[in-house]
């Protein structure tokens, strides 16, 4: 990935997408089979075998139906699942987004150029907006280069999503509005919105064809900030994003009824390449230690974020900065290729800028100045309430481990990602006494607008694992043999799932189609053990890589007595944030993270004794 930075005269970001294989539909008995294995370790024999007679039955009776609606509906579209995805997992969801949808990171300036100090939250926030500005440009002239795996090209879809994107709340489902185009394809908004203290400001970021320098943004960040802090605070309108999705459907339809200039300002809004977000705390960090950054950035001040942006670029008074993404127009590693592209140009230019200090004369900041009354103010004090009441209830844990990385798992040809993965199995088995039902992302980016696909980590090899380091009476050998026979698993799982092989995704189309087509909901789906094993957004665990990149992030569990789990992976260190519910009595984020590092040193122990 760092060699593909470099800027690629040949080749135009999107021109591979036509020449993209469809997205395949695995064949029914090999996900039923693989479905089978998956649920193993959650059942006991009789259990296990009532949910065997079930899959037998759905795979000879209904399944077989459903299975061949899904392929014909799979021969009209290059992706038979990115619609239903889109709505499912995103779109329909009815639970507030911004807390429980978004996830958000650090970015990693200050291990390097930008360590923590007050005063530089103007002058910084100049530079790192500029590095983000000429990506855009760089989309924008498609020279952001090509993905690929070998000579292989992956689906670069997911980048028109970054800028000028933002979802819109429906009273039953919401929409995406992108206003992205390449400069071949015509005008692309080139304004961004910056949110302070509860008020809101627009500027373009290009004048007279150019893009504005440093010392140019600078003096309309200083304009924004000198305002902010010499009068009242806004009203907020941003902390509605936080909302509950249909509240926040009524709340916008109101306040676009009150003033239909209110639905101008809402559209500038959502068109805006970015939103760039003043804070005025200072959350401590620390290479080590982003436990306090990181939840400053998922769970900060809701009035100076946009929730359904798929861009909100956050800077506290103490000069450190941070993400906040919308999920449902992109995957986490669109985001990490900007933010990695940003350190990568900060550390060349040493934290500074070095261009010329002229600045022209650009016209000022103008403030989106909402028409409100009695009933909005009473809806977004509602909103804030509600959003810092749930926010108050999550625990987040994130810290690096440095006594090894990378090079040392692969010196014992030990794949990082499963190691990482197994790690957290065998520290969620010692604190909970039982198995983990665990979702990992794979990227299926082979394919035409894939996404993602569920890895379910916790294999029958992991629990006999698991259980043989807790057995008293099980040799070295034997743990080092059942360590290895679950590593196999899980390299063979992840390469079949982002081949299109997964069985997931798989499941979730059968179940759309019997729902489209009004049948009963098929007993496979109702069965216990399918949401025991995880089934129907029910993981305990929910896991993702990050990449091997400086970036790091976070999302909250997918289930109240479940933990979220994101990490990246570095040469010489592993870097990971764990999130739980304060309010759940069985999960402890600070627990997990400090067993799953214990696990990395038993991990690296069992291979060291590799001669037993």
């Amino acid at each position: 990935m760092e060699n593909q930075l470099a800027k690629s005269n040949e080749e135009r970001t999107f021109q591979y997408q036509d020449s993209l294989p469809s997205l395949p539909v695995p064949l029914l008995e090999e996900s039923l089979r693989k479905y089978l294995e998956s649920v193993k370790p959650f059942a006991n024999e009789e259990e296990y075998k009532k949910t065997e007679e079930i899959v037998h039955k759905f795979q000879n009776g209904i399944g077989e139906k459903l299975h061949q609606k899904l392929l014909e509906r799979a021969k009209g579209k290059r992706n038979w699942l990115e619609e239903w995805w889109l709505n499912v997992a995103y779109l329909d969801v009815r639970i507030p987004s911004q807390l429980n949808v978004n996830f958000a990171g650090p970015a990693p300036h200050f291990e390097h150029y930008w360590p923590p100090k007050e005063g530089t939250q103007l002058e910084r926030g100049s530079i790192i907006l500029w590095h983000n500005l000429n990506y855009w440009q760089l989309l924008r002239k498609e020279k952001v280069p090509v993905h690929k795996v070998g000579n292989t090209p992956l689906d670069m879809n997911q980048f028109r999503m970054l800028f000028s994107t933002c979802k819109v709340p429906g009273i039953t489902r919401d929409s995406i509005m992108n206003y992205f185009r390449t400069e071949s394809e015509g005008r692309s908004p080139n304004h961004i919105v910056v949110l302070c203290r509860g008020r809101a400001f627009v500027f373009d970021v290009m004048h007279e064809g150019c893009l504005i320098t440093p010392p140019e943004l600078l003096r309309q960040l200083m304009y924004i900030h000198k305002k902010c802090h010499s009068a009242p605070d806004g009203p907020g309108i941003a902390a509605l994003t936080s909302e509950e999705r249909t509240r926040w459907a009524k709340a916008r339809e109101y306040l676009i009824g009150l003033d239909p200039e209110n639905l101008t300002l809402l559209e500038k809004v959502q068109s805006s390449l970015l939103v760039y977000s003043m804070e005025d705390s200072s959350p401590h960090v620390t290479p080590e230690d982003y436990s306090e950054i990181t939840a400053a950035i998922l769970i900060g001040d809701p009035t100076i974020r946009w929730g359904d942006k798929s861009y909100n670029l956050i800077s506290f008074s103490n000069g450190v900065f941070g993400c906040n993404c919308d999920h449902a127009p992109f995957d986490a590693m669109v985001m990490v290729n900007v933010s990695y592209y940003v350190d990568e140009k900060i550390l060349q230019n040493e934290g500074r800028w070095k261009g010329s200090e002229k600045v022209r004369d650009i016209p000022l900041p103008e403030e989106l100045v909402f028409t409100v009354d009695e009933k909005v103010l009473n809806d977004i004090n509602q909103a804030k309430a509600q959003y810092l009441r749930e926010a108050s209830d999550l625990q987040i844990a994130a810290y690096a481990f440095t006594s090894f990385g990378k090079k040392l798992t692969k010196k014992k040809m030990l794949h990082p990602d499963t190691f990482i993965q197994l790690a957290l199995q065998l520290a969620y088995y010692r604190l909970h006494g039982h198995p983990g039902c665990c979702y990992e992302t794979a990227m299926t980016r082979y394919f035409y607008h894939g996404r993602t696909e569920t890895v379910r980590s916790c294999t029958a090899e992991a629990v006999r694992w698991c259980q043989s380091m807790q057995g008293p009476s099980t040799t070295l050998h034997e743990r080092q043999q059942k360590m290895l026979e679950a590593f196999t698993k899980h390299n063979k799982m992840m390469k079949d799932c982002s081949t299109g092989k997964g069985f997931d995704r798989h499941l979730l189309g059968l179940s759309l189609i019997a729902k489209e087509e009004g049948l009963p909901v098929p007993e496979l789906f109702t069965d216990p053990l399918f949401t025991k094993s995880g089934g129907g957004g029910n993981f305990v665990l929910s896991t993702s890589l990050i990449g091997y990149l400086r970036v790091q992030g976070v999302v909250v569990p997918m289930v109240h007595n479940g933990y979220g789990f994101f990490y990246h992976i570095r040469d010489d260190r592993f870097v990971v944030a764990c999130s739980a519910w304060k309010s759940c009595p069985e999960t402890d984020a600070e627990k997990l993270v400090q067993l799953i590092f214990c696990a990395f040193h038993d991990m690296i122990q069992l291979m060291n004794t590799a001669h037993l």
